[in-house]
């Protein structure tokens, strides 16, 4: 009988699940929306490879959290099939959480998420060039 030691993930491995999880998930979303967390997601993994380890533990339950609550939203979206309501309001007690540096992340990723629905907007108004 194997002991709970050995058939337990190394934090590399809950880290590479993790990962493989939510890009799984993503599969679900819109392509625009696909992309956009995609990059997102590779970025940030990246980005706190060598993170603190008081910062681990925080960064692994929010992408946690991020994972759950998209796979909830697509699936309820999929069973009534209709297009996903993404995401989820921060509270400013979540907010107040935030570096500088995520803040503006998140800003820029706001940004380019409502970007193709203004370059659709302009593509019904504006005429096409030949």
């Amino acid at each position: 009988m194997a002991s709970a030691t050995s058939t337990a993930f190394t934090h590399v491995q809950r880290v590479r699940l993790l990962y493989k999880t939510i890009l799984r998930i993503h599969r679900g979303l819109p392509l625009e929306i696909k992309a956009i967390g995609d990059q997102y997601v590779k970025d940030e993994f990246k980005r706190h490879k060598t993170c603190q380890p008081q910062e681990v533990n925080q960064f692994m339950t929010g992408w946690v959290d991020y994972a759950v609550t998209l796979a909830k939203q697509l699936n309820v979206s999929q069973l009534k099939k209709q297009t996903p309501a993404l995401g989820k309001h921060l509270t400013p007690e979540e907010l107040d959480l935030f570096k500088d540096d995520q803040i503006s992340q998140l800003h820029e990723l706001m940004q380019e998420a409502i970007k193709p629905k203004v370059d659709s907007i302009e593509d019904d108004i504006l005429p096409k060039k030949f």
